[in-house]
């Protein structure tokens, strides 16, 4: 895992604080959600850091990122389920299946629903692998070890591929994410 010097303000020492709104996010907030007037990045009375803010009604557009939740579901023999996305991003690689945390459910609701959606597989939650976010990064992702309960294995619109993957034929360098494969790495070093 790679460490950081960190800052006053707990960011590694590799990004500027307040440096702005990531550029993966800027194209979509141009205008306030309040009263649509064109937002502006700068500083801001009471704030830390440099925001969007709207210039007309004072609104503060904050940039966080979303909760996924994923699994690592695994057999008795210890391989572990994973699916080739479908999808951007990450389209063409492996990852564990998971998706976002949606309103009206808990994250192990979610990520119960998002297994089966993706997977055709019914699980039940074991403990926490790992909670794994970057600097910069849209999301800040959740993984659970689970054991299937039943289901069958299907593919999905947001992947072609789903495989049962044994420990020593993980394709490493064909992974979607980091979080991905700090989460493998945590898994096996743990299981």
């Amino acid at each position: 895992m790679e460490t950081f010097e960190l800052g006053p303000d707990g960011r590694s020492t590799d990004l500027e604080s307040g440096r702005g709104v990531p550029d993966w996010i800027a194209r979509t907030l141009n205008f306030c959600s309040r009263c649509g007037t064109a937002l502006q990045f700068g500083a801001i009375d009471g704030e830390d850091r440099d925001r969007l803010s709207c210039p007309s009604c004072g609104h503060i557009t904050y940039v966080n990122p979303r909760l996924v939740v994923t699994t690592l579901p695994v057999t008795a023999d210890g391989e572990v389920v994973l699916l080739r996305r479908g999808i951007e991003p990450g389209r063409g690689a492996w990852a564990q299946p998971g998706g976002f945390l949606e309103v009206d459910e808990t994250v192990h609701q979610a990520a119960i629903r998002e297994t089966y959606e993706e997977t055709g597989l019914t699980v039940e939650l074991g403990g926490l692998i790992g909670v794994y976010s970057y600097p910069g990064a849209p999301v800040a992702v959740v993984v659970y070890r689970a054991r299937v309960l039943g289901g069958t294995i299907t593919v999905c619109h947001e992947c072609d591929q789903v495989e049962w993957v044994a420990p020593d034929a993980i394709p490493w360098a064909d992974l979607a994410f980091p979080s991905t494969t700090a989460a493998l790495r945590d898994f096996l070093a743990g299981r």
